[in-house]
């Protein structure tokens, strides 16, 4: 793990970059890393989040400056401008059940292929999918997610990398920092090895590539 300013890391991050961004309608979202990616202007991502937020919150400060295109999520039904962008065909949107939506990143974090699930059998969910049937029932083969980059935000960091998360804001972050190729980490309090106890880490530090320093 490294400790990086926040303009060191996004500039890591190249146009058109694959990005899975933690939080639940920005609960949980690192607000500080999204305003540097929009500062920098990195255009043509493609984002996958639980949803797309609200206009300025979140990962939809980045539907407010055009800079995805292509979503992954399991709603957008708050954010007017990804709708519109949607819409106008401005940016490929794929809806995915959020059940489903949270087991392809754990298959992506855990180097599986995918997972079975029944959920979207006969619905246009399962349009183009493998249906594949165990004992008698019907399952539809949802493929692994995963992503060049997932930005993450704890309540907790310690100085080796070690996370923790408070209450609702834990939501998607522990689960993508498991199916990224480079994890990037903003907390709120960045605190000595030992304060946080073992077994209260919930992401462990070598899944972490860079902190963000607080400062």
């Amino acid at each position: 793990m490294k400790a990086v300013s926040v303009e060191e890391a996004v500039a890591m991050i190249p146009a058109g970059a694959s990005v899975m961004v933690g939080g639940f309608m920005g609960v949980g979202t690192p607000e500080r890393l999204l305003d540097e990616v929009v500062r920098q202007r990195k255009t043509g991502l493609t984002l996958i989040s639980n949803d797309a937020a609200t206009p300025g919150k979140g990962v939809g400060k980045l539907f407010d400056q055009a800079l995805v295109s292509k979503l992954t999520a399991t709603h957008i039904g708050l954010n007017p401008k990804a709708q519109q962008q949607m819409l106008a065909n401005q940016i490929a949107v794929d809806l995915v059940p959020q059940g489903t939506f949270v087991e392809r990143i754990r298959a992506g974090g855990c180097g599986l292929g995918g997972v079975l699930t029944p959920t979207g059998v006969g619905t246009l969910v399962a349009e183009g999918k493998r249906q594949i049937e165990v004992d008698g029932k019907p399952f539809l083969l949802e493929t692994a997610l995963r992503a060049q980059f997932a930005l993450v935000h704890a309540f907790l960091a310690d100085y080796l990398g070690n996370l923790a998360y408070a209450l609702t804001s834990r939501n998607f972050n522990p689960i993508m920092a498991m199916a990224a190729d480079t994890v990037i980490v903003t907390a709120e309090h960045i605190v000595p090895v030992g304060v946080i106890a073992p077994d209260h880490v919930v992401t462990p530090a070598p899944l972490v590539d860079y902190l963000i320093t607080n400062g």
